[in-house]
């Protein structure tokens, strides 16, 4: 089709991800009125709209809706040729788009960058913190090269790279230093302090806890880990966190930290990327740097006091 290009395809990908075009074209960088143009553009040349534009927010036609997969199609396929020629030249450089969940990126990711930037100089790293769901659709549309995230996905058309494991731990009022670690079934009776809805890791501590459905009256959130555990500072209640943010959110907390009899709770840390990705190998090489950043996180974590 004469002057359809990938540009049109990107922007109308960003504009049907975020359904309106202030966001769209902030996510593009450009102006709103340029987005607009573009897309006028595009279903110009089809000759049909492609967008059902309302005060609010934009919904896809039905030809949109068709239009969307293929034109995503082709922005993989696309990125995959510009990884199958960065497989080819030699160490990895150039952009990597890293997405990272939230309750991993601010223990280990400053640690990785560091290391990356001397092991792999030529690499440029763009982070992006998201929850799980969202990372894995971002690499599944080409958006993200890898993600570390909780394992396992169990998407097909991932490949799985593990990291390293790491214990959950309790982290109560600092006048509960001294009583016996509660059981699965005690913690239920306690009030639990959880993040929000959408982490991964609030399903893995209700399934420990063994509560399917948390009831109300017992259950509280919060968004991050650093406010959970403020909260449990504050009296409010107890939290599971991951061993790796002791140091970063209890060093300054008024929290006693307690570890769980075996077999104590834990999740699995790894990578993914998509299997017909050509840096597969070189991802595999990354993967190895941040299972190593991991390795001296958690030895230190353990030589520090419990």
């Amino acid at each position: 089709m004469i002057g359809l290009t990938l540009k049109h395809l990107r922007y109308f990908d960003a504009l049907a991800r975020h359904a309106h075009f202030g966001r769209a074209a902030d996510a593009c960088g450009i102006s709103q009125p340029a987005l607009s143009v573009q897309i006028k553009e595009l279903e110009a040349m089809l000759g049909s709209p492609l967008v059902e534009r309302g005060s609010r927010n934009i919904r896809l036609t039905s030809l949109g809706t068709a239009f969307l997969d293929r034109a995503r199609r082709i922005l993989v396929q696309v990125g995959e040729l510009d990884d199958l020629v960065r497989s080819a030249m030699g160490p990895l450089a150039g952009q990597l788009r890293l997405g990272i969940i939230p309750t991993v990126a601010p223990y280990l990711l400053p640690q990785v960058m560091a290391a990356l930037s001397v092991q792999m100089p030529s690499l440029e790293l763009y982070p992006r913190e998201s929850v799980t769901k969202s990372l894995i659709t971002d690499l599944l549309d080409s958006r993200l090269d890898a993600a570390i995230v909780a394992l396992p996905i169990s998407e097909p058309a991932l490949q799985e790279f593990a990291l390293f494991k790491e214990d959950f731990v309790l982290v109560r009022p600092r006048s509960e230093a001294d009583k016996p670690v509660p059981s699965p079934e005690k913690l239920q009776d306690m009030r639990l302090l959880l993040l929000e809805e959408g982490h991964c890791f609030r399903d893995q501590a209700l399934s420990f806890c063994e509560v399917s459905t948390a009831k109300p009256r017992y259950l509280m959130e919060g968004s991050s880990l650093s406010t959970l555990v403020q909260m449990v500072g504050a009296g409010m209640g107890v939290t599971l966190i991951p061993e790796m943010a002791l140091p970063l959110e209890t060093r300054q907390a008024q929290v006693s930290i307690a570890r769980f009899p075996p077999p104590s709770p834990a999740r699995s840390i790894g990578m993914v990327w998509r299997k017909t990705n050509p840096l597969a190998e070189k991802l595999m090489e990354v993967g190895a740097i941040v299972r190593q950043v991991g390795d001296r996180q958690h030895r230190r974590v353990d030589a520090g006091p419990a």
